[in-house]
């Protein structure tokens, strides 16, 4: 008894087959075997020189500031020193340091609360709802994405003391509760991820509009939110022209209190990028505890079945 093996058998079916044919062949078995395979070590290479060239100015910045500036310039560039803490002592006795922190924590986590809880709202109703205008109200949402932030900080600022709010952190808070960019993500996310016929069921089934998106597109747009989310908390912790014009010296972000350390004639710089660090290390703190929950919300949406 005579037997025929599998790369036997894929000759025989191609033997008769058009030369187009046989190269499809050829392409689909290339990438069949290329789904298992693993990273070679130029994959493996390319990801160690990309994660050393990110992390290297943090890494920078951390030995500057446990240096001082009598040895900033004959230390080598990777060797921290011993002077971190004194410098962080020192930052703590320059500027209100928790106050700025506190204030910071406050504005990012309601921005980004808010951000994502409109745009997500937004989003579906773009993407799912049919309603009159809907187009045109999205082209002028994605038109308001050309016009400079900077064009709008007078009149916003004429606004903010209209009402009363200068100086306080509503007034940081209120003009970027929802943000044209989560509101075109959103969109775009949830046009294709959610199917009409999923919301027909739920509507034949007797689901309001309400219902329908806390059952259907809330569950399908949290992967979109966890991205946006992250990236909504780093603009706003990081965002410095803003409160630096409507808030007050006595009640700073940290990036602004963060500022008065270099307004002096002699600028400490390890002190500042001491001050920098401290700020930078509530985000990968972010970046730790939110990172596998990212990733897995990004997997589980990429999953279609």
């Amino acid at each position: 008894m005579s037997m025929i093996t599998p790369g036997a058998t894929r000759e025989i079916t191609t033997e008769g087959a058009s030369p187009a044919a046989r190269r499809s062949s050829r392409r689909t078995q290339m990438g069949t075997a290329g789904i298992g395979s693993r990273p070679g070590f130029l994959t493996y290479g390319l990801l160690a020189a990309f994660l050393i060239g990110s992390m290297y100015p943090i890494w920078w910045s951390f030995v500057v500031a446990s240096g001082s500036n009598a040895t900033r310039g004959e230390t080598l560039p990777l060797i921290p020193g011993g002077n971190f803490f004194r410098n962080a002592l020192l930052v703590l006795d320059a500027i209100p340091f928790w106050k700025a922190l506190g204030n910071s924590i406050v504005i990012s986590s309601i921005i980004t609360v808010s951000v994502v809880a409109f745009s997500t709202l937004a989003g579906y109703a773009f993407a799912k709802l049919r309603f009159r205008g809907r187009d045109g109200l999205m082209v002028f949402v994605i038109a308001t994405l050309a016009i400079p932030t900077q064009l709008g900080i007078i009149p916003l600022f004429m606004v903010m003391q209209e009402f009363g709010w200068t100086g306080t952190i509503g007034a940081v808070v209120v003009p970027t509760l929802v943000t044209a960019f989560g509101v075109f993500f959103m969109r775009q996310y949830l046009v294709d991820v959610i199917p009409d016929e999923l919301i027909e069921a739920a509507r034949v089934d007797g689901a309001n509009q309400i219902r329908t998106f806390m059952t259907v597109g809330l569950p399908a747009a949290r992967p979109a939110m966890a991205i946006l989310g992250l990236f909504t908390f780093m603009t706003a912790w990081t965002d410095f022209l803003w409160p630096m014009i409507v808030l007050p010296p006595q009640n700073p972000t940290l990036q602004t209190a963060l500022a008065d350390l270099q307004s002096g004639h002699y600028i400490d710089y390890s002190m500042v990028l001491a001050g920098a660090v401290m700020a930078t290390i509530p985000l990968l703190i972010l970046f730790v505890v939110a990172g596998r929950q990212l990733i897995s919300g990004i997997m589980a949406g990429a999953v279609k079945g």
